[in-house]
C-alpha cells in the first residue's frame, strides 16, 4: 500500500517517532509499502520553520525520514497535481489543495490530523 504523510504528520515522526501518532496511523505507516509525500510538504515546513512555527529545518526531516522510514517524495508531475488541485474548492490554503490532490491522483490514503482534509477526502484518515 502506499501511504501519503501530510506535512504535520512528518513533522511527528521526525520528532516523537509513532507516538504522536493514533494507533491507526502508526500501524499504517509501519506497514505501508511506501511512504511518500508531495513535493510541497517541503515548501511547507520552510514555510512554518521561517514563521517560527516549528524549529527543525525541512532538510533535516526530510533527510531522517529518507534514512529512517524510507520515506519518498511523489514525482508525479506538478502540472497534473495543480490540475487536480483546482477541484479541491473546499479550502483556500494552497498547501493543503496540493497534498490532497497528490494523494487524490491515485486515490490513495491520506494520514492527517487535519479535520478538513478528513471531511473532504474520502481517503483521509487520522
Amino acid at each position: 500500500m502506499v501511504l501519503y504523510l501530510d506535512t504535520h504528520v512528518l513533522v511527528w515522526l521526525y520528532q516523537d517517532g509513532a507516538a504522536r501518532l493514533t494507533a491507526a496511523g502508526a500501524h499504517a505507516v509501519e506497514s505501508a509499502e511506501r511512504l511518500l509525500i508531495s513535493p510541497i510538504v517541503e515548501l511547507e515546513m520552510a514555510y512554518l520553520h521561517e514563521i517560527g512555527r516549528i524549529a527543525c529545518l525541512p532538510a533535516s526531516v526530510l533527510d531522517t525520514l529518507r534514512r529512517e522510514v524510507d520515506l519518498e517524495t511523489c514525482k508525479l508531475p506538478f502540472a497534473a497535481v495543480v490540475g487536480s488541485a483546482l477541484s479541491e474548492v473546499w479550502t483556500r490554503d494552497p498547501f493543503d489543495r496540493l497534498i490532497v490532490a497528490q494523494a487524490a491522483h491515485g486515490e490513495s490514503p491520506l494520514l492527517t490530523a487535519d479535520r478538513n482534509i478528513q471531511a473532504h477526502y474520502e481517503h483521509a484518515f487520522w
